[in-house]
Order: structure tokens, then sequence, then C-alpha cells
């Protein structure tokens, strides 16, 4: 079974049963229309970022685990992996850290 961005096909298909669309608000509708279309039009700038992503998402987890020494559980390794599919065309960045939330991402992303 192929794994793509580190999830299998089963894995992708339990995700999109329990998916859900929001729609930004109009202004910040707007307003990712330009980030989007201003800074990552460079392909550059939009990996770095995509790294950084991943970098903050391990600090976060780093900061947790700080806090309460059984939150990693088993994972002891905090890592950024990056992946290269040339079949596929596609670049995967992969971390061991947390990302957004539901609510995070609601709040934070309008």
């Amino acid at each position: 079974e192929k794994v793509v961005d580190g999830f299998s096909d089963a894995d992708r298909s339990k995700m999109a049963e329990g998916s859900e669309k929001h729609e930004f608000q109009a202004e910040v509708n707007r307003l990712m229309d330009i980030i989007i279309n201003s800074l990552y039009t460079d392909k550059q700038v939009f990996l770095r970022e995509l790294i950084s992503n991943a970098a903050d998402a391990l600090e976060k987890a780093r900061f947790h685990s700080v806090q309460d020494e059984s939150y990693l559980g088993d994972t002891k390794d905090l890592e950024v992996k990056i992946e290269h599919d040339a079949d596929a065309k596609t670049i995967s960045i992969i971390d061991t850290g947390i990302g957004m939330s539901k609510a995070d991402l609601i709040n934070n992303l309008g």
C-alpha cells in the first residue's frame, strides 16, 4: 500500500470521513489571497514557510513535554522529515510535532 505524506489510503479515507469545511470570513479570505499571491508564488519562500511551520510544531510539542514528561509518550525524537517522490512530483514535509487544534484553526484562520 502506497504511503503519501506519511498516510496510507486507509488513513486518508478515515480522515476524509471526519473532515469538516469552514469558509473564511470575507476579509480574512481577501487577506489570505494577498498573502498567497505575494509571498507564496516564490517556491523557495513557500518551502521555507512549511519547514518553519514544522519547526514551530516541534517547539509546541517540546513545550508541552516540559510541563508533562509523559506528553510525548513513545515519541522521543522530535524531527522534521522531507521526502521527495519523483514519480508523483511531490515533496512531503512530515513532523512529529503538534499542529493546530480545530479551535486554533477556526480562531486563527477566521
